[in-house]
């Protein structure tokens, strides 16, 4: 079972402290204005309600709509309870009770969020107050639903870097030293007519041609033909990306995709066989083949090896969140916590993303052997298994800035659906293409950052934030997708970017522990007793919960943190027999790393 004991008690409420800083970056606070507002930001209309805390009972104040955010400011108590909501993280907006209704704050509205929360507000049943605010709401939190453009084509902040600047497809190939005698970047998908979902441009094996490139894409499903996504500095093995192969029930072959793998594995000169890493469940891959797809067989691919992950579909994974809030909000059920957070089943999947990524990152780093990875559409676990491997592998992604460009490589660019998948200015909460792929990624890279405190630049802040920003439609990095309608849309001139707010602000999202490494290779421990329940995050809205409410308790346990994995590299560094690292190096990593332990203190 998980390390996940019961979060403790606290009786200082969330919502309460809120108002001593309720100022958020890029906001302005106008004497005379009762609510904060983003520059581009209008009020749209305000309401007396009754917000029906389901932790404090029912609190008297007024709610003001904007085009971004819904705002709460109690008006009789003290101290003053402030709930600030982007309308991009509603989910679901319902009336609640009707016009009969009698019992006392019984008529109003539920409000259903993507951030693990809900609200309910009551109204007073006279003069339509209920129809006001709910067709306004419904308008602005939905505006794909009533062709209104989002808050981010609105937003006039400015911010002293430009976050689209982040990511150059070009440079961060460079960076990997690409092109190279065996790899090429081939701009056959400059115009999106290879592939629509893909970025335009692609690293092929040198020796594929672009013809060579187009009889491939007709294998596979949606044309997302087999790409580099990294490569070894020292080995040259390499991690690849693509769909499944489009099999079908009669088991068709193509000899160029069978070609294609064998120039791949022959690249960096390799003798064993080229693996391939299919992150479904073996029966889901066999069921596909009656939707005509499939996984490669050993008589089409003689020179690959074929494992399966079992990694779980989207719809699994949102059940399973689903589950997860039911836990966790409003209450948590303190006597079951353990069986009843074990039912959801979100560190089981967490737990098979890790363990997949772990055994992609060992078998280029230990193996020496490229791997293909795939699941159905290569836009989802395909996304999580290649990300977290090279997070694993390549320490500049643990960087701030080399996150950024992991999460728009990989993510962005390669087109994870993440219009879909969120359902961005949607009203359709029931569609059946959402899923928390993404939110399992940065809930599997704070599991990572855990186990190793000093590796990443970043601290929890950072992934808290991408998160909140991935709902709130304030910038325009998740919006839509694929680069293809990014680019028709002109969303890089038209909105903000979210790292433009990070990377102007760097020191609340830095990590005080971070030692700066080179090519040290991260294998967190993927076992169930080893992975936690992020608290901080899925159960922040809950005032009576808190994993580190004591300041001093908290540094406390970072820095015994710090000190297992501490103990953890020295061991690291005794047991290797690599010669390049003297006793003089182990001694200055071992000073290194108390300076900071004494430092932090």
């Amino acid at each position: 079972m998980a390390s996940s004991s019961t979060p403790r008690c606290n009786s200082s409420s969330l919502e309460n402290s809120s108002i001593k800083k309720p100022l958020k970056d890029g906001t302005n606070w106008e004497h005379n204005e009762e609510i904060p507002r983003l520059p581009g930001e209008m009020r749209v209309t305000d309401k007396e309600v009754i917000y029906m805390c389901p932790f404090n009972g029912p609190v008297k104040g007024r709610v003001y709509i904007t085009n971004y955010r819904l705002y709460l400011r109690s008006v009789e108590s003290d101290p003053v309870v402030v709930i600030d909501v982007p309308l991009g993280v509603i989910s679901r907006i319902e009336k609640m009770g009707g016009a009969s209704s009698r019992g006392e704050n019984s008529y109003g509205l539920d409000i259903t969020c993507k951030d693990m929360r809900n609200l309910r507000f009551a109204l007073k049943q006279e003069g339509h107050s209920r129809r006001d605010i709910f067709e306004v709401l419904t308008k602005y939190a939905f505006p794909q639903s009533h062709n209104l453009q989002f808050f981010a084509f609105l937003n006039e902040e400015k911010f002293s870097e430009n976050g689209w600047l982040v990511y150059n497809p070009m440079v961060e190939y460079r960076r990997q030293d690409l092109p190279n005698e065996q790899w090429r970047v081939t701009f056959l998908n400059e115009h999106y007519a290879l592939c629509d979902t893909y970025p335009s441009l692609l690293v092929v094996p040198y020796n594929a041609t672009d013809e060579d490139l187009k009889k491939v894409s007709a294998f596979r499903s949606r044309c997302r033909i087999p790409v580099l996504s990294w490569i070894h500095p020292e080995n040259q093995a390499v991690i690849m990306r693509s769909s499944q192969p489009l099999v079908g029930m009669s088991g068709k072959r193509n000899k160029d995709d069978e070609r294609y793998l064998e120039i791949i594995r022959e690249t960096n000169g390799q003798i064993s066989k080229l693996t391939i890493f299919d992150a479904r469940p073996s029966v889901n891959a066999v069921a596909n083949k009656a939707t005509g797809g499939g996984y490669e067989s050993e008589d089409a691919y003689p020179n690959a090896e074929l494992f399966f992950l079992d990694i779980h579909n989207i719809h699994v994974m949102r059940e399973s969140l689903k589950k997860l809030k039911d836990i966790v909000y409003p209450h948590v059920e303190e006597s079951h916590w353990l069986s009843s957070l074990e039912s959801t089943h979100w560190l089981e999947h967490i737990k098979l993303v890790l363990t997949g990524a772990i055994q992609v990152a060992d078998k280029v780093s230990s193996g020496k052997s490229s791997v293909l990875v795939h699941c159905s559409d290569g836009w989802d676990r395909t996304a999580q298994l290649t990300s977290l491997a090279m997070l694993m592998l390549d320490s500049y992604y643990r960087t701030i800035v080399g996150f950024e460009v992991l999460v728009q490589k990989e993510w962005i660019s390669f087109g994870h659906k993440f219009a879909s998948r969120i359902g961005h200015g949607d009203k359709n909460h029931a569609d059946a293409d959402r899923s928390p792929i993404f939110l399992q990624f940065i809930d599997c890279v704070w599991q990572m950052s855990k186990q190793f405190p000093t590796a990443f630049e970043f601290n929890e802040q950072f992934l808290i934030t991408i998160l909140d920003h991935l709902y709130s439609c304030r910038f325009g990095t998740f919006f839509y997708n694929c680069d293809s309608v990014r680019e028709r849309e002109k969303l890089s001139e038209k909105t903000v970017s979210l790292w433009s707010l990070v990377n102007s602000t760097k020191s609340k999202y830095t990590n005080p522990f971070y030692t700066k490494e080179l090519n040290r290779a991260l294998y967190p421990v993927a076992s169930m007793r080893h992975l936690e329940l992020w608290v901080n995050y899925y159960i922040r809205w809950n005032p009576r919960i808190r994993q580190q409410q004591n300041p001093v308790e908290q540094r406390y346990m970072e820095l015994l943190a710090l000190r297992d994995d501490y103990m953890r590299r020295l061991e690291e560094l005794q047991i290797t027999n690599n010669p390049k690292i003297s006793s003089s190096s182990s001694s200055s990593s071992s000073s290194q790393m108390m300076s900071h332990v004494q430092t932090h203190f």
